[in-house]
């Protein structure tokens, strides 16, 4: 049986949390749908930084291929001139606007890579496990795929008599060529008994079967090298061929790590922990990859992850279709963090999700703005009226407040099994939203607007419980949504005077969350700035 994740473990035994995105073509600007599932990567390697664990981040981009050479030859650069100008003007600007704490970001025209990849290569030549051949077949540039006939969809319109990528909606190319096989057809027993000792291998449940299927029909050798152009890594023992571009592309996982070139590292941190992919190539990551891993006797990934497709008007995201929109579209009317939230917020991950302008702005004023914002708002400028903005000591608590601390522990066992272990992002910010939302209903209750007409010891001291309860609580709610929402997350984090007590809030543990009393009597709460301003009318992407 193969490795996987768990059993990786390096020179001092501290585990690397690993998890990557797809490495992303750069044959055009990125869009939502890549921003959604890096951006549900960084929320998942932050979550784990909170839990006080060694973590490390990988993306990247896909630089070889036929697609990225004819999409070059159209702009009339180089492919490397045009992989250069995409990465440092479009994909690298973005993540850091999105403020993405990836460790490394890999191309994978980078040498680093390149050496690795043939050496790989190479390895598996030697062994017998790549063979010589010839095959015919149609092939999806777009994809970078031979498809199977059956897979295909009938054109119309322009399209008429022609087969079209089930995916692309564009006409295949029928392909002959001389090429280099790996012996895929013989891990098919081998995988399906690691999906079956493996459970949890593939998610969610729906993309699972659909990969057992597929593999339990049979299946074929793979292709592995291209000799009908030359922009990519070339076949070691064979310059005419270059090396298939997704076999290049999925050892990006490896050759990050130090494959090859850092042993301590590479047996620190490799395999991935979490694979994030989209499901249009979960097979590439469910199948050849680790079919790859068990021809070379290296471990398995824990988990492949496939998230859904983000829809407009039915169709899915991407630029092919020209349901392409900019995040930056989106975070210049309602803010990054907002659109970090969002995403994840509105669609279950693994399942396909409609983006509609109007759902964002419903959920931003409803959530965001009322439930969450006012009541950080409220809690401030209260502890300043009435206090001074000194906050008082919890001087006279009782069954309403263990309620809410009740309340809180459970949002954050919740919300820690959800976001930390089951990739629930959704479930997870709804379970401390629920929270939000019970905080605001004691405040409710509670009417401490009322308690401070009551000037007497003991008025006073169930004011000052009211408020102290209600401070605790944006503490607590402030760490646990740090790895979604940084910026608003520090924003009240230092309106609640919580730094010089407690510390920076990138080091609070989110399992600790729930300890109740950690912000001391006397911290200094301000009212600034409001979170979620209210939004202007929106310039909508044409």
């Amino acid at each position: 049986m193969a490795a996987t994740g768990s059993e990786k473990q390096g020179a001092n035994d501290v585990q690397s949390y690993y998890v990557s995105t797809p490495i992303y073509y750069v044959n055009d600007a990125p869009h939502l749908g890549h921003a959604y599932t890096t951006v549900a990567g960084d929320v998942l390697t932050r979550w784990h930084r909170q839990r006080g664990e060694k973590v490390w981040y990988l993306t990247g981009t896909d630089e070889h291929g036929q697609k990225i050479m004819r999409t070059a030859e159209t702009n009339g650069v180089s492919p490397q001139e045009w992989c250069d100008k995409l990465v440092e003007e479009a994909w690298r600007p973005l993540w850091e606007h999105l403020n993405i704490a990836n460790d490394d970001f890999i191309r994978t025209t980078e040498k680093r890579h390149t050496d690795r990849v043939q050496e790989f290569v190479q390895d598996l030549y030697d062994k017998g496990e790549i063979y010589k051949g010839g095959y015919e077949g149609p092939y999806c540039v777009g994809c970078e795929e031979y498809k199977l006939p059956g897979e295909l969809l009938d054109g119309e319109g322009e399209f008429e008599g022609q087969k079209l990528c089930p995916i692309h909606k564009k006409p295949v190319e029928l392909l002959s060529e001389e090429n280099y096989f790996f012996k895929l057809s013989e891990y098919g027993e081998k995988l399906l008994a690691h999906y079956e000792a493996n459970p949890g291998f593939i998610q969610p449940e729906s993309a699972r079967n659909e990969v057992v299927n597929f593999v339990r029909q049979g299946l074929q050798d793979l292709s592995i090298s291209r000799s009908t152009f030359d922009w990519g890594v070339p076949v070691p023992w064979d310059a005419k061929h270059v090396i298939y571009v997704w076999v290049d592309a999925l050892l990006n996982y490896a050759t990050a790590v130090g494959y090859g070139a850092d042993e301590a590292k590479f047996a620190s941190t490799f395999p991935a922990d979490v694979h994030l992919v989209g499901k249009d190539i979960l097979r590439f990551h469910a199948v050849i990859w680790p079919a790859m891993l068990m021809a070379q006797g290296l471990p398995l990934p824990g988990k492949v992850a496939a998230n859904g497709w983000l829809m407009v008007g039915g169709e899915k995201m991407s630029k092919s279709n020209l349901t392409g929109i900019k995040p930056q579209d989106l975070t210049s009317h309602f803010g990054v963090d907002a659109y970090r939230w969002y995403f994840l917020r509105a669609i279950a991950f693994g399942q396909d999700g409609s983006f509609s302008w109007e759902d964002f702005t419903a959920r931003y004023t409803s959530e965001l703005a009322n439930d969450y914002g006012n009541l950080a708002s409220r809690v401030a400028a209260m502890v300043g009226k009435y206090f001074g903005g000194a906050l008082p000591a919890d001087e006279a608590p009782g069954a309403a407040e263990q309620a809410v601390r009740d309340g809180l522990a459970k949002a954050v066992a919740e919300a820690d099994r959800k976001v930390g272990d089951d990739l629930d992002f959704q479930g997870g910010i709804l379970a401390v939203f629920d929270f939000v939302k019970q905080v605001n209903g004691y405040i409710t209750e509670q009417e401490p607007w009322k308690v401070a007409k009551d000037e007497s010891p003991e008025g006073r001291a169930r004011l000052a419980s009211i408020l102290y309860t209600a401070a605790e609580s944006l503490r607590a709610v402030a760490v646990l949504l740090n790895p979604v929402m940084p910026e608003t997350s520090q924003q009240l984090w230092d309106s609640l005077g919580a730094e010089a007590p407690l510390g920076a809030l990138a080091d609070q543990r989110v399992q600790d969350a729930g300890t109740w009393g950690q912000l001391p009597a006397g911290a200094t709460v301000t009212k600034g700035a409001v979170l979620f301003p209210r939004l202007e009318e929106p310039k909508k992407a044409q």
